[in-house]
């Protein structure tokens, strides 16, 4: 599986194709689905440009995602940074299960954060699958001690280095450190490191990702046009 990350954490000068309205994601969305894409992860953003996991922001972007690329997975993050309070943020994705067609289908935990084991709890009593962020080995090594929770639908490898020889290394740390465990690993890079980490995944047949919240430019070093223009070239490498 290839996902397709459309815009992250980045501010909105980070490119100037960068999609941060709800409209631009859903937009994006339509284009990397054509494209073959089954499942989208998506930061909303409010009114200020500033991320937020706000179950009103939260349902609409998701709803306009759905009409423009239906059966498409939406997913969206839980992330500390966005809300640190572990209660509120336990609160808020309860909220996401009264959207109806704006609940998000997927929503990414990281198995650093603390409180991690309750959101995802929360996410699943509402019917939201999780995708666990791994960033470290020994974050896998948590994860292993503590078992996967129920609703777990994938668990995301991040490499985090973005030395691109460094960052491959790194990712097999984290792989190794999390064994086989009973769903499906997406192993993925960032910024200089995302091409990297992306070809060794096609290679050893495991799960991907590309899109502008891990980098902005094709392995050509080219500025790239657009999240669909990533994931053409994503595409073409695995072929």
């Amino acid at each position: 599986m290839l996902q397709a990350v459309l815009n992250g954490s980045r501010p909105a000068d980070a490119h100037p194709a960068l999609p941060v309205l709800p409209r631009h994601l859903a937009r994006d969305a339509r284009a990397v689905a054509r494209l073959g894409v089954a499942s989208v992860h998506v930061h909303p953003r409010d009114d200020d440009g500033q991320e937020t996991i706000e179950p009103a922001v939260v349902g609409d972007v998701v709803a306009l995602i759905r009409q423009d690329a239906p059966g498409v997975e939406i997913g969206v993050p839980t992330g500390r940074w966005i809300q640190p309070d572990p209660h509120e943020r336990i609160q808020t994705v309860l909220a996401w299960g009264r959207l109806g067609s704006g609940k998000p289908d997927v929503c990414g935990v990281n198995v650093h954060e603390q409180g991690w084991t309750d959101v995802c709890a929360a996410a699943w009593s509402v019917g939201i699958a999780v995708e666990l962020g791994v960033w470290t080995s020994g974050d896998a090594v948590t994860l292993r001690q503590n078992g996967l929770p129920p609703g777990t639908r994938r668990v995301l490898a991040e490499s985090t280095v973005t030395d691109p020889e460094t960052a491959v290394a790194e990712g097999i740390r984290i792989l190794r450190a999390l064994g086989q465990p009973p769903v499906p690993v997406l192993l993925h890079g960032e910024e200089e490191g995302a091409w990297s980490v992306l070809e060794y995944a096609t290679r050893v047949n495991i799960d991907t990702r590309i899109g502008f919240e891990d980098v902005l430019v094709r392995p050509d070093g080219w500025l790239a046009t657009g999240n669909d223009d990533l994931v053409r070239t994503a595409l073409g490498i695995r072929v």
